[in-house]
C-alpha cells in the first residue's frame, strides 16, 4: 500500500512559542508535537508553538540535526492495517541547548510569552529515591544547582532560575505539564519541584504555591528509538531526506486534567481529551499497557527475541500476556466511562504485533529497576491484598533475575545488561545464588512478597524451571496450569 503525506498547513513565521518543552526526544516529537502541529493549522491557535529546551551533553546530535533543519522533521506513522502516513512537523519553532547557552533557557522560562512548561524527562528524571519516594538531595547535580543557581545542570535548576526572574518581573502565572509515563505525573512533578524550591529559595516556594499548576496527564503512543539503520529505510518509505526522523504506531492518546493558569491550546480540536480527573485513565493504561510491556520484556528477550512483534508472534507469549491482562489486571481496575476493556486489550495486542513499528525489547528491559515501582506495584499490591494467584508475577521476577545474572540469552546470544538505576546493594543481591535474596532488590522494597506463601513457592519453582528447562518451556507449562 502507498503512504499518505501531510505537508505543513500553516506559515511557521507567524507562530509564537508559548510552550517551553524540556526533553525533545522521539516520544515528545511523535506525541505532543504531533497534536500541536495539527492544531496550528487553525488561525486562532498561532500563539501555541513550542520551544524545545535540551540541557544534556547527550542531546548534542539531536539538537544539531534539528537546528540544521530549522526545527522541521518528519514523522512516519505506520498503521496496523497497512495504511501509513507521513507528517511534516513544524510546531517546534525554536530550539535551545543549555550546554551552549544556559541563560537563554532561563530567560525563556521567565518570558511573559511562556504559558506552559512541558516535560518528558523519563521516570527517573523526577529524582525520587526508589525506597522512600522522597526527593534525593544527595544527587550531585542537584547539590550543584543549589550552590550555583545561575549555571544549572538539572531541569529543576533551570526552571527555578527562570521562575525566580519571572517572579521578580511579575509577569504572571504558568503551568508545568508532565507528559511522562508515570501515574499521577502532575502530582509527582509538583512534589519534586516544590521539594527543590523549598531548599533553594523560600520566596520562590511561596510564590509558586499561587502561580503554578501541575495537571496530571496520561500519554500513550509506541515510539521506538530511531537507529542509524532506520533512517534510510524511512527515506525509502516516505521519500523525504531527514537527519532526525521519527516513526511510530497509528494509535495515539492524550488525556489531561484541565487546570491551566495562563491558558492552553485547544488541543481537544485534534483529539486530546480533557477531564477533571485522569486517574481512571492512568490506571487502565498502567495496567493494560505498561505492566503488560513489563511482563513481555524479560521473558521475550531472554527467550532470544529482540523485537516486540516477533515475540508476540509466538502464541505462547500472546496467551501468557492475555492471561495476565484478563486474570491479573482486569479484576482490579475501575475503568473510565464508555470503555470496553475487551476492545482495549485486543487493540493493544494488535499494536504489539505491528511489524512496521517493531519496537525493541531491549527498550522495554531498559532501566527496569526504576520502571517496576511505577508500572507493576499497583497491580502487585492489589493482587497481594486479594490473596490472588500470582504465578505470572512470580514467573516475571524469575526471568528478571536471570536476565540480570546471565548476560547471555538461552540461544547463547550475549547482551549488555542495561539497568542504570541499580544501586551497589542491588548489584550485591544479584550476585547471590539464593533466589529469595533477589526479592530484596531496591525496586521491591515496598512490596511484602513474603506475605504470600503461594507466591514464594511459585517464584522458587520458576527460578529452578527456567534454569533447567528454559523460559519458553516454563512459560508453556505456566499457561497450561
Amino acid at each position: 500500500m502507498g503512504i499518505e503525506a501531510f505537508e505543513l498547513a500553516y506559515d511557521r513565521k507567524g507562530i509564537v512559542p508559548s510552550i517551553l518543552h524540556f526533553g525533545v526526544g522521539n516520544f515528545h516529537r511523535a506525541h505532543q508535537e504531533y497534536y500541536t502541529n495539527m492544531l496550528l493549522a487553525d488561525s486562532d491557535q498561532k500563539n501555541w508553538g513550542i520551544c524545545g529546551a535540551m540541557i544534556l551533553e547527550k542531546d548534542a546530535d539531536i539538537f544539531r540535526g534539528l537546528r540544521r533543519q530549522e526545527g522541521l522533521y518528519g514523522l512516519t506513522v505506520f498503521g496496523r492495517s497497512g495504511h501509513d502516513e507521513y507528517h511534516q512537523i513544524g510546531s517546534l519553532v525554536e530550539l535551545l541547548w543549555g550546554i551552549e547557552d544556559a541563560a537563554a533557557i532561563i530567560d525563556k522560562v521567565a518570558n511573559q510569552c511562556t504559558k506552559i512548561i512541558s516535560l518528558t524527562i523519563t521516570e527517573g528524571g523526577y529524582n525520587l529515591d526508589k525506597k522512600t519516594r522522597e526527593f534525593d538531595f544527595s544527587n550531585e547535580d542537584i547539590l550543584y544547582d543549589l550552590e550555583f543557581p545561575e549555571k544549572p545542570r538539572t531541569v529543576f535548576g533551570y526552571i527555578a532560575a527562570g521562575l525566580r526572574k519571572r517572579m521578580e518581573a511579575n509577569v504572571g502565572s504558568l503551568t508545568i505539564l508532565s507528559c511522562d509515563n508515570l501515574p499521577h505525573n502532575g502530582d509527582v512533578c509538583h512534589y519534586s519541584f516544590f521539594s527543590f524550591f523549598e531548599k533553594a529559595d523560600m520566596r520562590l516556594y511561596n510564590w509558586a504555591k499561587d502561580n503554578i499548576s501541575f495537571p496530571n496527564s496520561m500519554v500513550d503512543r509506541i515510539t521506538p528509538a530511531t537507529l542509524a539503520d532506520d533512517i534510510p529505510k524511512l527515506y525509502a518509505r516516505n521519500g523525504h531526506i531527514d537527519l532526525v526522523p521519527v516513526y511510530c504506531e497509528d494509535f495515539v492518546q492524550w488525556v489531561i486534567e484541565d487546570d491551566f493558569l495562563a491558558g492552553r491550546p485547544a488541543w481537544e480540536r485534534v483529539g486530546v481529551e480533557f477531564t477533571k480527573d485522569v486517574s481512571k485513565y492512568e490506571s487502565m493504561k498502567l495496567g493494560f499497557v505498561n505492566s503488560t510491556h513489563q511482563m513481555l520484556s524479560f521473558p521475550g528477550f531472554f527467550a532470544g527475541y529482540r523485537k516486540v512483534d516477533e515475540a508476540v508472534g509466538d502464541e505462547r507469549i500472546t496467551t501468557y500476556l492475555r492471561q495476565f491482562m484478563d486474570l491479573d489486571v482486569t479484576p482490579y481496575l475501575s475503568l473510565p466511562p464508555n470503555t470496553d476493556p475487551e476492545e482495549y486489550k485486543m487493540t493493544f495486542i494488535e499494536r504489539l504485533r505491528n511489524k512496521a513499528v517493531s519496537d525493541q525489547l531491549s527498550r522495554l528491559c531498559f532501566d527496569a529497576v526504576n520502571k517496576f515501582p511505577v508500572y507493576m506495584i499497583p497491580t502487585i499490591t492489589a493482587m497481594l491484598q486479594a490473596n490472588a494467584d500470582m504465578k505470572r508475577i512470580a514467573f516475571l521476577l524469575a526471568t528478571y533475575r536471570l536476565y540480570l545474572r546471565r548476560g547471555e540469552d538461552e540461544r547463547g546470544v550475549s547482551y549488555k545488561i542495561d539497568d542504570p538505576g541499580l544501586v551497589e546493594n542491588d548489584k550485591m543481591i544479584i550476585k547471590s545464588d539464593k533466589p529469595l535474596d533477589f526479592l530484596g532488590l531496591s525496586c521491591f522494597s515496598s512490596i511484602l512478597f513474603g506475605s504470600s506463601k503461594s507466591f514464594v513457592e511459585c517464584y522458587l519453582k520458576y527460578c529452578h524451571s527456567i534454569e533447567t528447562k528454559g523460559v519458553l518451556a516454563t512459560m508453556d507449562g505456566l499457561i497450561r496450569e
